[in-house]
């Protein structure tokens, strides 16, 4: 039987619902899903007048958002996978922009297995455990896959222990 709704499109719904309900700024920046599978997750963010800085290049905040989304979705979509009750934070962000950013920008994170190793390691031990996400962003149109920008976002899991109820 056929899907109704591609695997991408549900999760570009689910990435501006999040936003707009839990994140504003997420939803404002309209990323969309380019591919998610379990290794890896391509995230858009599309090169409009809203996501511009003055030299007319991506505005360095909306490249953080798409970093952001690009680990944060691909842990997510584990979590949900694992059937585990886990919170994920990012604990800190690193980035080193190469190039201006002129176009519809893609931001690629190649860390599935290790989130997967990661949401092992804190079922097990119930404590919190980090590991650094790697997104490179590129700008395809122009250049192919020559980075414009590199990020390292700290994902930081825990398991959430069920309450007890009197």
């Amino acid at each position: 039987m056929k899907k109704l709704i591609n695997e991408k499109i549900k999760a570009t719904w689910f990435i501006r619902y999040f936003g707009l309900s839990k994140v504003p700024l997420i939803f404002y920046c309209r990323p969309s899903v380019i591919k998610l599978t379990e290794e890896i997750t391509i995230i858009k963010i599309p090169f409009k007048r809203r996501n511009k800085n003055h030299l007319k290049s991506m505005y360095f905040g909306a490249l953080a958002v798409g970093a952001d989304v690009a680990g944060g979705v691909l842990a997510m979509d584990l979590i949900r996978k694992s059937g585990r009750n886990i919170s994920l934070v990012f604990k800190d962000f690193k980035a080193d922009f190469l190039k201006r950013p002129e176009g519809d920008t893609h931001f690629t994170c190649n860390d599935g297995q290790a989130v997967k190793n990661l949401i092992d390691e804190t079922t097990k031990t119930g404590e919190r455990v980090n590991m650094p996400l790697k997104i490179t962003a590129t700008v395809p149109e122009i250049s192919e896959n020559e980075p414009v920008a590199e990020f390292v976002l700290t994902l930081s899991l825990k398991l959430k222990m069920k309450k007890l109820t009197n």
